[in-house]
């Protein structure tokens, strides 16, 4: 085959993938889950842009003369200037005097992000070792033995464990719910280069001598873009849940930070009088990690071939 003929296949089988994307798109903006799922996303995402203007209060600021205050009670505020304003408390108060409201508007910021940058990240990182073990017959049982063992462990566990060892705070709860999603990821990408690498085109394009890397990155990566979009969905809204839960139990994001997870862990002694405090960030995470789930089941029900057929 020439170059100028290879050149030409490129062209067109390029022109043939993006003609396949656009039409995936358009049949996932038809699905009704996507929709739902991704309109809730998109007003979670304003709130967190948008917390600086959306909030009444600063969420970190005390008033003890406010506290337990339940929604809609008129509060007088004393600044720092010595001039009082009064305001309504939306959601009411925490046992510190803290808006509940202002606190779980920001939290928001601290969810998404979680969810977010540990989707990217494990699905950044299982990219390369599923690749490298699907593809690299020797380093396959090396890379899976380590991945067993890691699967081995619940995932809660492991990054109880892993927070633990270093100080609480955003980076580290990102890393300790990282580590055990990696393998998911790890395992779904090696179970598709498997299949793959064994098609005529992969096997024409190792007869011509094309780089290893080439083979990974170029012929077998594109086929796993679809899978990784609906997993990293799901891994967004199992690190939001992950996060709630160690903030919750005290060891994930540091109290003075606001994030769902710590405002009804702060809340919980109190909850049978005043229920709001875990009533309303209770409703903010379940909406998003609801949302996120509905996205992902639509995006599956698009992107699977098998699926596809009936949407």
């Amino acid at each position: 085959m020439t170059v100028a003929s290879e050149e030409i296949v490129d062209s067109a089988s390029i022109a043939a993938a993006s003609t396949k994307r656009r039409s995936l798109w358009r049949v996932a903006l038809r699905n009704p889950n996507v929709i739902v799922g991704g309109f809730i996303l998109l007003v979670m995402l304003v709130i967190a842009i948008l917390a600086p203007f959306l909030g009444t209060v600063d969420p970190t600021r005390i008033d003890p003369a406010a506290r337990n205050k339940k929604p809609g009670t008129e509060i007088t505020m004393r600044l720092d200037d010595g001039t009082t304003v009064k305001r309504v408390a939306i959601m009411g108060t925490d046992s510190l005097g803290r808006d509940v409201y202002s606190r779980v508007i920001y939290g928001t910021r601290v969810s998404l992000a979680v969810g977010v940058f540990v989707a990217i990240i494990a699905v950044a990182v299982g990219v390369v070792i599923g690749l490298v073990s699907g593809y690299i017959r020797w380093a396959d049982g090396f890379i899976m033995r380590i991945m067993d063992g890691l699967m081995a462990i619940p995932g809660i566990l492991l990054a109880i464990a892993l927070v633990s060892i270093w100080r609480a705070g955003l980076v580290t709860v990102i890393f300790a719910i990282v580590v055990p999603d990696v393998p998911r990821v790890v395992r779904l990408v090696r179970s598709i280069v498997l299949s793959v690498r064994e098609e005529p085109y992969v096997e024409g394009a190792i007869s011509v001598g094309t780089p290893t890397w080439v083979l990974m990155f170029r012929h077998i990566l594109p086929n796993t873009v679809a899978p990784l979009i609906v997993q990293g969905t799901f891994l967004a809204a199992s690190a939001i849940l992950v996060e709630a839960a160690l903030s919750f139990l005290g060891i994930g994001i540091p109290p003075e930070i606001p994030s769902w997870g710590n405002i009804m862990a702060e809340g919980r002694t109190l909850f049978r009088v005043f229920p709001h405090n875990i009533f309303y960030p209770g409703i903010f995470l379940a909406l998003t990690v609801l949302a996120i789930n509905i996205m992902g089941d639509g995006l599956r029900d698009t992107l699977d071939p098998k699926m596809s057929k009936k949407v």
